[in-house]
């Protein structure tokens, strides 16, 4: 069974509730982050990054005069860097599992972050992830890599996923 498994699909159709799913049903320790969305009023304003362990950091929003941006919002580098990386590699070094969510664009302007998320598919340490669906160099490399499961999530796939998702960790567990 391939160590790395990673979702990928449209935006809103449950790849971060899979992640979340997955890992409060998991017995052993997760490390690494999922995205959260920030939202005010219905418009959603910026994405926050959660830590396994608790830790959070705004990694961006519209209020953001950012030298890296995505769309409407400003990307901050640092911030993934000092909570989003490090979680990484603590968890390479302390955890059963490893979680990211997401290898995205916001996330590959880190330096920082590409080469933890190379590292941590060269290890052969179990990677539970998310992936952006669109074309990119970068990331499409990554899921070419043949210790890369990769699998599109659909609103009409969903359940069986989920399924599969926990079949994948009580293999490797």
């Amino acid at each position: 069974m391939k160590p790395v498994y990673l979702l990928t699909g449209k935006p809103g159709t449950g790849k971060t509730s899979l992640i979340k799913q997955a890992v409060a049903e998991l017995e052993g320790r997760a490390g690494g982050f999922y995205t959260e969305e920030i939202r005010s009023k219905g418009t959603r304003l910026g994405f926050k990054l959660v830590t396994m362990d608790g830790h959070e950091a705004i990694l961006a929003h519209t209020d953001f005069s950012k030298r890296f941006r995505v769309g409407k919002y400003g990307v901050d580098v640092e911030s993934l860097e000092r909570v989003g990386v490090s979680a990484l590699r603590r968890s390479a070094e302390q955890c059963a599992l490893v979680v990211i969510d997401e290898i995205g664009k916001m996330e590959m302007f880190s330096p920082g972050f590409r080469e933890a998320v190379l590292e941590l598919i060269d290890s052969g340490k179990r990677v539970l992830g998310t992936i952006m669906l669109q074309a990119n160099p970068w990331a499409d490399d990554i899921k070419r890599q043949p210790q890369v499961n990769l699998v599109t999530v659909t609103r009409d796939s969903y359940q069986q996923v989920r399924a599969d998702v926990r079949d994948w960790l009580r293999a490797t567990n």
